[in-house]
């Protein structure tokens, strides 16, 4: 009979961050696929824009792509746990209508009722 060994300990992994390194937010991804890969391209839509610029693209193979999945849910899951659920808006409209809806220029303070407008402290 054979032996199992454990596992010895995980290295640690230590992460650099170029200086030169620039944050892209995203409000949109584009998800693509082949045998061999999974593409995610990251845009930014504006409100009332019709076109969303790709502001970077990451490949990764499909098991990255599922532990990356896994990763998210464990995440999401401490964030909810921290700072309350994160709502979803309701399945009545597709969520791009929801989340790109055209711009709603905000109420002018002329018409406002007197309740909501504001009041000086």
């Amino acid at each position: 009979m054979t032996e199992m060994t454990k596992p010895g300990p995980r290295p640690t992994t230590s992460l650099e961050v170029p200086a030169e390194l620039q944050p892209v937010y995203a409000n949109l991804v584009r998800i693509a696929h082949s045998p061999a890969d999974m593409v995610l391209d990251f845009a930014h839509l504006l409100p009332g824009e019709s076109r969303a610029r790709i502001g970077s693209r990451i490949l990764m193979s499909p098991l990255s792509a599922k532990l990356l999945h896994k990763a998210l849910g464990e995440n999401l899951a401490r964030y909810e746990a921290a700072f309350g659920e994160i709502k979803v808006p309701s399945a009545s409209a597709s969520l791009a209508d929801q989340l790109f809806k055209p711009f709603q220029q905000p109420p002018d303070a002329a018409t406002q009722p007197e309740e909501d407008k504001p009041r000086p402290e």
